[in-house]
């Protein structure tokens, strides 16, 4: 335990340098700086299924996007009030993510629980983007405490506060982890095969359960999804 190596903390600015991304590793701390944008299926199949113009100017603005519903309000003066920004899983996003990274040239991509290797190489890789992962549930109000402003809001009277495209500035917003690298490995999936490796003798000596569940299984590396 001793020898554990500490994570390292790195800020990093929305508008990301090549340079800056290929210093990323697997299960660095990253906090971020600058202007930030949510963009889930709503936004996506406005920008490329309905072929609306993107309210933003990607990547120049912002190369950072989040997958996020905010807790947020529109006031009747037209301010913004906003509290936790809690990330949405990104996985669900999937089919749109080449066009829309070929499109806005994101570089960063923010969400909740990882995608796949296969994903990262196929779909991450070619545009030289990477992800990164809110670190746990319940972030979110730690999370909010790193947006300054919201500076504008766009398409919530098309898509409903939820799923508009809520464009925040950001200083020291995180922490979130570095998930996928540019080389398109997965961080969970490192992880997780660590620890298959070593659950047969974990369990050793245990019996099997006489009474079962739905989706109960022996083989520990099983997991029902």
């Amino acid at each position: 335990m001793g020898n554990a190596r500490r994570p390292r903390e790195i800020r990093l600015s929305t508008t990301p340098t090549p340079e800056a991304l290929a210093e990323l590793r697997l299960g660095d701390i990253v906090y971020l700086d600058g202007l930030m944008y949510t963009a889930r299926e709503g936004v996506y199949m406005r920008a490329l299924e309905e072929k609306a113009n993107i309210p933003m100017e990607l990547p120049a603005q912002s190369a950072a996007n989040f997958h996020c519903s905010p807790a947020a309000r529109i006031n009747p003066d037209g301010t913004f009030e906003m509290g936790a920004v809690t990330a949405t899983a990104s996985f669900r996003f999937a089919k749109w993510l080449p066009e829309w990274l070929a499109k806005s040239g994101a570089k960063l991509v923010i969400g909740k629980g990882g995608m796949t290797s296969k994903d990262y190489k196929e779909i991450f890789v070619p545009n030289g983007a990477i992800y990164l992962s809110t670190v746990g549930y319940g972030t979110g109000a730690l999370l909010g405490r790193g947006v300054e402003k919201v500076e504008a809001v766009h398409w919530h009277e098309e898509l409903g506060l939820a799923q508009a495209m809520w464009v925040l500035r950001c200083k020291k917003m995180g922490p979130f982890i570095v998930a996928s690298d540019l080389d398109g490995n997965c961080l969970f999936e490192r992880e997780n095969n660590k620890i298959a490796a070593n659950i047969a003798k974990v369990y050793e000596g245990t019996k099997p359960a006489i009474l079962k569940r739905f989706g109960e299984t022996d083989d520990r590396t099983d997991e029902l999804i």
